[in-house]
């Protein structure tokens, strides 16, 4: 029952639409339907134009993924698969959220938040291949998008290494399937949320062929 319960709390803590709340109550703007339509910092900015509104999203969506893993934390100090399960909870309740109609932001905030007290080793793997990424194209979609993709490669091969060292996870996994489920069905949520962007990257390539 208190696993439902936690989790519950992961997933009510990320649907929160933070940017959503935020913009209708200074701006009067409907973020969902302006700009990208992305419930999220990003967006956010670019839609009120603002650096500060921006950055209290940012802060406000790190801290929901940050407080869904502390809670957990608190209630299974030893397990990581229920922690990292509740995390991905809180990134699909962000991803899609009830409150607006299950639309959202694209979970990377919420997920950072968490893994900054799960497992920093992912989150800096993660941040290391938007930065190449990023550089290479100056775009941060792509960045996004490939960051992603190979932090859930890297998160596979490597788990047997990432899933038990302390350095790397805390707590530690039991087993490497205990770190590969949860880690890679929550980056999979964060996909979902850009496969409008892979359409039109793909058919553009397509199309200048």
């Amino acid at each position: 029952m208190i696993i439902i319960i936690i989790f519950s709390i992961g997933f009510l803590l990320g649907s929160v639409p933070n940017a959503y709340l935020i913009l209708k109550k200074i701006k009067n703007v409907d973020i969902t339907t302006s700009g990208s339509g992305n419930v999220g910092a990003l967006n956010s900015y670019q839609v009120s134009s603002s650096k500060l509104i921006g950055l209290l999203v940012l802060f406000l969506d790190l801290l929901k993924g940050a407080l869904t893993v502390l809670i957990a934390k608190h209630f299974f100090p030893n397990d990581f698969l229920l922690v990292a399960s509740t995390l991905g909870f809180a990134v699909l309740g962000h991803c899609y959220s009830p409150w607006i109609k299950f639309k959202g932001g694209k979970g990377l905030a919420t997920a950072a938040g968490g893994a900054a007290f799960l497992t920093p080793s992912i989150l800096v793997i993660w941040i290391f291949f938007w930065l190449c990424s990023f550089i290479y194209r100056k775009k941060v979609l792509l960045a996004n998008a490939m960051a992603t993709i190979l932090t859930l490669l890297i998160s596979i091969s490597s788990a047997d290494i990432i899933s038990k060292e302390k350095w790397f996870t805390s707590p530690t996994s039991h087993t490497t399937i205990d770190f590969i489920l949860p880690v890679s069905v929550m980056l999979i949520i964060i996909l979902s949320k850009h496969k409008d962007f892979f359409k039109e990257y793909f058919l553009n390539g397509i199309r200048r062929k």
